[in-house]
């Protein structure tokens, strides 16, 4: 394992974020870097969950967890949620910015926000590490630049689709970096199966059956990418509706599951966007895990890799830009594997794990005709798992995932 801090793409957001609001919250599944990367603006420091001193503190007054020096970091703060209201008051007192980090890997609900913190609280979403991050994309190719139109560098990365594989099952977990697969995927495993016994219980104090919960995972693993309907996943685990969106909301408020949701825009001609979301992983390697798979499978089962590629150029693009990435499908089942927004400016995006001169040519030709559709003029890219990065004569931009930076 790497020993010391791997920068990452949050930590240009949460300075910004640190100089524009009184605090910030920092989400994302556990495990994904979210104390370190806090810590390292962070000027003072609480753990909630293993700190002696905060049952009685909580009991006489809380305040005092929030004094030290600022920014003060306020980790796994979830397990103590009024501490949201108090520091939104200390906050307002202070008129000050940059007080407050919170991180923890539940999502808040409605009693614990009560007061949303509109107005204090900036908030961010952490992933796993993208490729760029450890090192295993070489970042020659801005997307930002991509997508103002400049000149793509002349770019072949050295990434292998057995590479590929190994990384997509290695998954993008900062504390895999480093180790060897084996080691890696037995360390993913080890998180599903953490998911299953203890963290799914977490949400709302609900004993849930773990087994229900593996078997639900294994479900969304089967169908990643895809707009897997809530009766297919029931009948894959073997539980009721009600049951099973629960389980399926408990996952998502612990960000294992991410929805990648439909796109929504006005289109200048009469076909309708289809609402659906497509279900995701919150790592490729978790649905590798949770199916026992590795590395070799993927290279037997193409078909299968391209879901998992598209699902991991998914996570990259949440990272690289800091937002939400939807997806795309008219109602005459033309669609795009992605759309997202960079520099105010909307990006369809086509994945392919091929990169021939047909395949780059039949993407292309995709996203023309979805843009044809489009009030707007967006821009058109490519991400392929291999070959060189260009710009087409039409404008599309093709990128290699060993390429992709910010």
């Amino acid at each position: 394992m790497v020993n010391g801090y791997i920068p990452r793409l949050a930590d240009a957001e949460l300075e910004r974020s640190l100089r524009r609001q009184g605090g910030v919250l920092i989400q994302g599944p556990k495990g994904c870097g979210k104390t370190e990367t806090a810590k390292q603006q962070a000027a003072s420091f609480l753990n909630v969950e293993t700190d002696p001193g905060v049952t009685l503190a909580m009991d006489n007054d809380p305040r005092l967890l929030l004094e030290g020096a600022t920014p003060r970091l306020i980790d796994e703060w979830q397990l103590q949620p009024r501490l949201w209201d108090f520091a939104r008051h200390v906050i307002d007192e202070r008129q000050a910015k940059g007080q407050f980090i919170f991180t923890g890997s539940t999502a808040p609900g409605a009693d614990a926000t009560s007061h949303s913190g509109a107005g204090r609280f900036a908030r961010m979403t952490m992933s796993t590490m993208t490729l760029f991050e450890t090192g295993e994309s070489d970042g020659s190719v801005s997307l930002a630049a991509a997508v103002a139109g400049d000149p793509l560098p002349f770019s072949t990365p050295d990434l292998t689709l057995p590479q590929l594989a190994e990384r997509v099952c290695r998954g993008g977990l900062p504390y895999n970096v480093g180790l060897p697969t084996d080691d890696s995927l037995e360390n993913v495993r080890d998180y599903v199966q953490t998911v299953a016994n203890v963290d799914i219980h977490t949400v709302g104090g609900v004993n849930r059956d773990s087994e229900r919960v593996l078997r639900m995972i294994r479900s969304l693993a089967r169908g990643v990418g895809t707009e897997l309907e809530l009766q297919t996943i029931a009948t894959d685990s073997d539980t009721s509706r009600e049951t099973t969106r629960d389980y399926l909301d408990a996952l998502a408020s612990i960000f294992v599951s991410v929805d990648q949701p439909a796109w929504f825009t006005h289109l200048r001609s009469k076909a309708t966007l289809r609402k659906a979301p497509k279900r995701h992983l919150a790592d490729p390697s978790f649905a590798m895990a949770a199916l026992d798979r590795g590395p070799e499978h993927l290279l037997r089962d193409p078909a299968y890799f391209g879901q998992l590629f598209e699902s991991l150029v998914v996570h990259e693009l949440r990272a690289l830009t800091g937002r939400t990435v939807h997806h795309a499908r008219l109602n005459t089942k033309l669609e795009v594997d992605a759309v997202a927004n960079v520099g105010g400016r909307d990006v369809l995006v086509e994945v392919k794990l091929g990169y021939t001169p047909e395949v780059i040519e039949h993407a292309a030709g995709t996203l023309k005709r979805f843009a044809g559709h489009l009030e707007d003029d967006p821009a058109l890219v490519v991400i392929t798992s291999g070959g060189p990065a260009l710009r087409r004569s039409d404008g599309v931009a093709v990128i290699p995932i060993g390429a992709l930076g910010p």
